[in-house]
């Protein structure tokens, strides 16, 4: 519990969330282009008359777009966890606390469902 009664602590909290929220659409944006990127070798070998196995780089990106949904919806579980040990003086009156919380589940809900897409989607 913090006993400073300093809002910049909140804002530091705040700030964390944010870079975490930056990390999973980082993690995210890499899978897509690494599962996009096997379907683009697939094209180009296939106009060549040879193959390209596509199922690597398929199942690696849809492992870093779910690992960033999860870091998402983590990374939302330690800011309330934080959030619970400030007073509510470091809090400023009349501030959303819960808009960065929104936004990393609606990062992490986008991201589970491209995997849908990329599994169901494709066909």
């Amino acid at each position: 519990m913090s006993d400073l009664n300093d809002p910049r602590v909140f804002f530091a909290a705040e700030r964390t969330l944010m870079a975490w929220t930056r990390t999973c659409l980082t993690l995210m944006g890499f899978g897509f282009v690494i599962e996009r990127f096997g379907l683009f070798m697939h094209i180009f070998m296939a106009a060549e008359g040879k193959t390209w196995q596509r199922d690597t780089s398929f199942w690696v990106g849809i492992a870093f777009i779910l690992l960033g949904a999860l870091v998402g919806v983590v990374s939302v579980l330690q800011y309330q966890r934080v959030l619970k040990t400030l007073k509510p003086v470091e809090i400023p009156e009349g501030y959303w606390v819960n808009i960065g919380v929104y936004t990393n589940l609606a990062v992490a809900a986008f991201g589970v469902a491209i995997t849908f897409y990329f599994f169901y989607g494709l066909q």
